[in-house]
């Protein structure tokens, strides 16, 4: 289950310069929060979208 969710990250913001640091926020993101992000993916639009969504979520 890990795996889906982030795929879609690397898919969706693989090239923004930010996104090293937002990877490594994912990888320490419980079964629970990756499934939560995932379903969020359907609602975010960029980069700041998911760094809020770490800023609420983490």
């Amino acid at each position: 289950m890990k795996q889906k969710p982030r795929r879609l990250l690397d898919r969706c913001y693989l090239r923004d310069p930010s996104w090293v640091s937002l990877q490594d926020r994912a990888s320490v993101l419980s079964s629970e929060q990756l499934e939560a992000l995932g379903e969020a993916l359907l609602d975010l639009s960029s980069v700041r979208d998911l760094e809020a969504w770490f800023a609420t979520n983490s």
